[in-house]
């Protein structure tokens, strides 16, 4: 069943504040295996001209996309996720994440389309630290696969 598109264009409300750790952006690195020193080492960060260690540009997917999970699990929606699989991934920076920021997530469907059954679902996350400032939007392409016609 396809999507509503009357969707498109709400809005969620704001997740709660995610305070960036130190520790957290070590171990995300470090998963990701990306060495930059200015994630790890606060003097390296500060030459740098940031007040503190800053995250890999991928970090905030951590957030924004446990954020876009009121969308998916919106029961108005009608979104299937056992059938979702993850189609794209962007990020747009105003700065860097820092440690000691207090992140929080709004996001927006942007676009709901059909292509060969399949329903795609375009969310957009705006992240704005504890004093309002924009940090970065984040863009979640969701691809919900249509039902194998056994499943129909």
């Amino acid at each position: 069943m396809a999507l509503d598109q009357s969707f498109v264009g709400r809005t969620y409300p704001p997740t709660d504040p995610y305070e960036v750790g130190r520790e957290k952006i070590r171990e995300f690195a470090e998963a990701v295996g990306d060495a930059n020193p200015a994630y790890t080492d606060l003097e390296a960060a500060k030459e740098l001209g940031h007040s503190d260690v800053i995250a890999p540009p991928t970090f905030v997917f951590t957030i924004t996309f446990k954020a876009a999970g009121l969308v998916i699990q919106d029961p108005q929606l009608g979104l299937n996720y056992d059938r979702v699989v993850h189609g794209d991934q962007k990020f747009a920076y105003t700065r860097p994440v820092r440690a000691g920021d207090r992140l929080t997530v709004t996001s927006t469907i942007e676009a709901i389309k059909s292509l060969a059954g399949n329903d795609i679902l375009d969310i957009r996350g705006e992240v704005h630290d504890a004093t309002g400032e924009h940090v970065v939007t984040a863009w979640t392409k969701l691809v919900s696969r249509a039902a194998d016609a056994e499943e129909a």
